[in-house]
């Protein structure tokens, strides 16, 4: 069977040599029994490169069954998986097959597997080892004969050094790697897969199929897509559904594309602290405190050059100019704010400019910090929520939130 026929088979839209090469390893690896690892990011289709696997197999009459392994408790995925007897723990009241079990003879999909137990992954070692298990409560070894294939979109060496996950369970699923390219190393089929969900789209709603402008094809493919296939299925749908006008600008797309933020694809802190949204409010905070920073670091150069030059007046430098301006310009009063009593600035003359003498004496409340800190963006912008979201590096229902909560006029 060729690659294109393995794409027309599956559903698999694209031309990229990464994805060719990766559909291309899974065939080849399907007539084996070997352990199969695919990686990639949430949203790339991992499943269906399972799926590849078993329907082109010896195994395809076989049963085939996917696990989430992140959507199992801790306390009963070894139940899941392996099975259970009566009585084994509080609701036992009758034996459980575990999947291992349920699929002998198929293939067992094992998705999100770094997100396993260390106790489970010792039990999964020996289903690969030995393809030996025991039913939780049991002492009964139990043999069965299933085809592992397991996806994560986690870097596992990072889970081994931090000794969350075995390496002798790592290099065992890892005889045969699969890497599946995220969407934006695939610029070339974005257009391509957008014009497929928005034909089926169009099918299912019995509605004229959206079209992109010139303009918007390049903000497609332009975009980094974190969510990938998921997510531009999603983003096609929604504008399937709620735009008249079936040709869409880029400004259009825009509107449908969440604003890409530094650092977005960096590991993040998870639990506490989120806003409904999923922002933390500690980011606007440590924004303030990041370019307050540099304003304390131009003010030193402005003291040591008025303690060097013996008192009295900032040196008339063409630098110190430069730093008063940015600071006037940065804490000038807003047309509704007057200016802050902590901030007074005196004039004297440097070429001609008003501003010399600056004392800063700092809040040390973090509301009023964020508060002025947005009422300037909001200044800035004259107003415009969305440029100041932009600016401020956060949503724009966050922004809506905090200018409520403070009673922001804007």
């Amino acid at each position: 069977m060729t690659i294109q026929e393995i794409k027309n088979r599956f559903g698999i839209i694209g031309s990229s040599p990464l994805l060719d090469r990766a559909i291309d390893i899974a065939q080849q690896v399907a007539s084996t029994n070997l352990t199969v690892l695919i990686t990639g990011e949430s949203g790339v289709g991992k499943e269906i490169f399972s799926k590849i696997i078993h329907q082109l197999s010896s195994r395809k009459h076989g049963p085939f069954i996917a696990v989430n392994c992140g959507a199992i408790p801790e306390g009963t995925i070894d139940s899941e998986l392996f099975g259970h007897e009566k009585g084994a723990f509080t609701g036992a009241h009758d034996a459980r097959k575990g999947y291992f079990e349920v699929v002998n003879g198929g293939t067992i999909f094992l998705d999100e597997v770094a997100d396993l137990p260390l106790q489970t992954q010792v039990r999964l070692l020996r289903v690969l080892e030995t393809g030996e298990f025991i039913r939780v409560g049991s002492s009964k070894v139990q043999k069965t004969d299933v085809r592992v294939v397991a996806a994560t979109n986690i870097n596992m060496m990072d889970l081994i050094n931090k000794g969350k996950f075995r390496e002798d369970l790592y290099y065992r699923l890892n005889t045969v790697p699969i890497h599946i390219p995220p969407l934006r190393e695939r610029k070339e089929d974005i257009e391509m897969i957008f014009r497929k969900f928005a034909q089926d789209f169009a099918e299912k709603y019995r509605m004229p199929p959206i079209r992109l402008t010139d303009e918007a094809r390049r903000t497609l493919q332009a975009y980094r897509w974190p969510g990938n296939i998921r997510q531009l299925k999603n983003i096609t749908e929604q504008i399937s559904i709620l735009e008249k006008d079936r040709e869409i600008s880029a400004e259009t797309l825009r509107n449908y594309l969440p604003e890409e933020r530094e650092g977005a694809n960096l590991p993040m802190l998870t639990g506490g602290g989120s806003g409904e949204d999923g922002i933390s409010d500690r980011e606007i905070i440590y924004k303030f405190l990041f370019d307050m920073k540099k304003d304390i670091v131009d003010l030193k150069k402005l003291v040591m050059a008025i303690i060097q030059a013996g008192g009295g007046n900032i040196p008339a430098t063409e630098q110190n100019a430069q730093i008063l301006q940015r600071l006037y310009e940065e804490y000038q009063p807003t047309q509704n704010q007057p200016f802050n009593d902590n901030l007074v600035i005196h004039s004297t003359s440097i070429h001609k400019e008003p501003i010399l003498h600056t004392e800063v004496e700092e809040s040390l409340s973090l509301e009023e910090q964020e508060k002025e800190l947005i009422e300037k963006a909001l200044s800035k912008h004259r107003g415009k929520r969305k440029s100041a979201a932009r600016e401020l590096g956060i949503s724009e229902r966050t922004l809506y939130r905090k200018i409520k909560e403070y009673n922001i006029r804007s």
